[in-house]
């Protein structure tokens, strides 16, 4: 009888918004959620094709450097820094799912703390990341990677130690603006930083000639910038119903938040270190330079095609925790078939552009007529790739937003590693194929995994999720609980 009563209470009653909505017109439904979806989307995709440009500035310049350089960087920026960027971004959606159900349940106080927690437990796993960096070389000659690539990397791994503490800053501050819709001043900051990226690049790499170390501390700098803008701004009164300053609260509870964020951060590492597998693979081949710097800029611009699905990633996680955590299912439905229609047809679009591109775009990484004719051999696995990813992330934003995190690890586990890179391998390896039988078994892999997904989201009673998400916001209210004491 308790948990019949407990159901009843958190079913959400017929409210006036309701009943309007179901009066608009489907094409006034649209329009609405369109507009809803690009605030979100929008300054979102600008954001990431920002701050991956960072990454593709710094190898363009690095390429011309030198081919060892370009490759070490390449393991560096697709391995290790992934591999960060990939438990620190994973951990940091857990911040995602409960900014965006808590502002969307109109409990705005809590979001700070939500944001202090996060820092904290992002701080100390980065602390556990540091051995890694530090010892790049004798890690990557024990992966089998040349020597000569390997010692490059080790030196600018040293480097992107800076990078991995501005990845605690970046993510957290990106994903508390983006619950509340307010991540044009994210957008702005980027903007202001590839520009100073891109000057900086080229005084210290072509003018002064500082080699790697120049390009690092352009790359460093570019990354720094933003994180003290958006840390500024959140602080200083850019969001004053959300931040009430710094609190002890933030110490308090915190294992309900690193559960989540160990869940999220196991969902989008397997991921993200999908790629790194590929790469792996590659540099055990023969002719590894020239496999590796031509599938790290097939990776790259790849990779430009993803922020833009990112971007429509962070959108839907962003509409449906706001609609979960306002109690509206239905909202929720149609926000999630608005979304992944558009991100596909503007991936189909690209899909066809890329396709008949090919090694064309190679020249703007590398002037080695070799590497370029490889990007063109795997122009059609892009093509394919980048309509794949139009689909995939954005359902990961759902999983995201409705706090699927741990349901989607498993997914992730079967299709990529029991099932892509096996099938990879064999197709590579023992039938030959080389990088193209590799990246095709990666694709399979991606494409039993969107199939599940989509699975999993048209079989979901989203009126249960509504009563998940007000279980969730009630259970960790912190702050009302703290007023009225």
């Amino acid at each position: 009888m308790e948990g019949e009563l407990k159901k009843k209470l958190l079913q959400r009653p017929t409210t006036l918004d309701d009943s309007l909505e179901e009066e608009l017109s489907l094409k006034k439904k649209i329009w609405r959620e369109n507009k809803k979806m690009w605030v979100v989307a929008g300054p979102a995709i600008f954001t990431r094709f920002s701050t991956f440009g960072i990454n593709v500035i710094s190898q363009a310049f690095i390429g011309h450097i030198g081919s060892t350089e370009l490759a070490a960087y390449a393991l560096v920026t697709t391995v290790l820094i992934r591999f960060a960027n990939g438990i620190l971004l994973g951990m940091a959606s857990a911040l995602e799912t409960l900014c965006g159900q808590a502002f969307g349940a109109k409990q705005y106080p809590v979001l700070g703390i939500y944001l202090q927690r996060s820092w904290i437990v992002l701080f100390l796993t980065s602390m556990f990341l540091l051995p890694i960096f530090i010892f790049t070389t004798p890690i990557l000659e024990v992966l089998g990677q040349e020597e000569s690539i390997a010692k490059v990397a080790g030196k600018i791994s040293i480097w992107s130690i800076g990078i991995v503490f501005a990845f605690i800053a970046s993510f957290t501050c990106q994903m508390f603006l983006q619950a509340q819709s307010k991540n044009m001043i994210i957008a702005y900051l980027a903007a202001f930083s590839i520009g100073i990226h891109i000057l900086l690049s080229w005084l210290l790499t072509v003018k002064f000639k500082f080699g790697i170390t120049g390009a690092m501390t352009s790359t460093i700098l570019a990354y720094w910038i933003p994180n003290l803008g958006q840390l500024l701004f959140v602080t200083c009164g850019g969001c004053p119903e959300t931040w009430k300053g710094f609190s002890f609260l933030a110490f308090k509870d915190l294992w309900p938040v690193v559960k989540l964020s160990l869940s999220s951060g196991a969902m989008l590492c397997l991921e993200l270190w999908y790629n790194t597998v590929l790469i792996l693979l590659t540099g055990n081949m023969k002719n590894a330079e020239v496999s590796i710097d031509a599938l790290s800029i097939c990776l790259n611009i790849n990779g430009w095609e993803m922020m833009i699905s990112l971007g429509f990633c962070a959108a839907a996680s962003v509409r449906v925790s706001n609609e979960l955590g306002r109690g509206s299912a239905k909202a929720a439905k149609f926000a999630i078939v608005t979304i992944v229609i558009t991100s596909f047809v503007i991936g189909f679009a690209l899909f066809l552009f890329f396709l008949f591109f090919r090694e064309r775009l190679a020249y703007i990484f590398t002037t080695n007529q070799d590497v370029a004719a490889a990007v063109g051999d795997l122009s059609p696995l892009l093509a394919v790739s980048m309509l794949l990813n139009s689909i995939q992330p954005v359902l990961s934003g759902v999983a995201i937003g409705a706090g699927w995190q741990s349901i989607v690890a498993y997914v992730n586990i079967g299709c990529y590693y029991i099932i892509g890179i096996p099938v990879g391998v064999v197709l590579g390896k023992i039938i030959h194929l080389q990088v193209k039988g590799i990246w095709l078994g990666m694709l399979f892999g991606t494409f039993v995994q969107t199939v599940v997904l989509i699975i999993i989201t048209y079989k979901t009673d989203w009126d249960k999720q509504v009563i998940i998400a007000r279980n969730r916001i009630n259970k960790w209210n912190v702050v009302e609980s703290e007023e009225s004491n």
